[in-house]
């Protein structure tokens, strides 16, 4: 099994979301036609960032680390953005 993490970006809302899952493409399109939940309120989202790993705790890991102070600096080095992060 294979496991990704993945940052979305909400172009409406200027919002980033950070996650991971097995199935990425399932899972975008939950946040974006899922009836409930907290991302419906900022779709639609596009895919900005993706990586694989091979195990779960990796996966998260690399979550957590896009979600720490150190994560967001890199991410806004790569990027060229001023983002509001949001998380489950």
């Amino acid at each position: 099994m294979e496991f990704v993490t993945y940052i979305l970006y909400s172009f409406g809302s200027q919002r980033f979301y950070i996650g991971y899952s097995t199935n990425l493409i399932l899972r975008i399109h939950w946040h974006n036609n899922g009836k409930k939940g907290f991302t419906t309120r900022f779709r639609p989202w596009k895919v900005v960032h993706v990586e694989f790993f091979e195990t779960k705790e990796q996966a998260i890991n690399m979550e957590n680390y896009f979600k720490s102070g150190k994560g967001r600096d890199w991410f806004k080095a790569h990027f060229n953005v001023n983002e509001r992060f949001i998380s489950d």
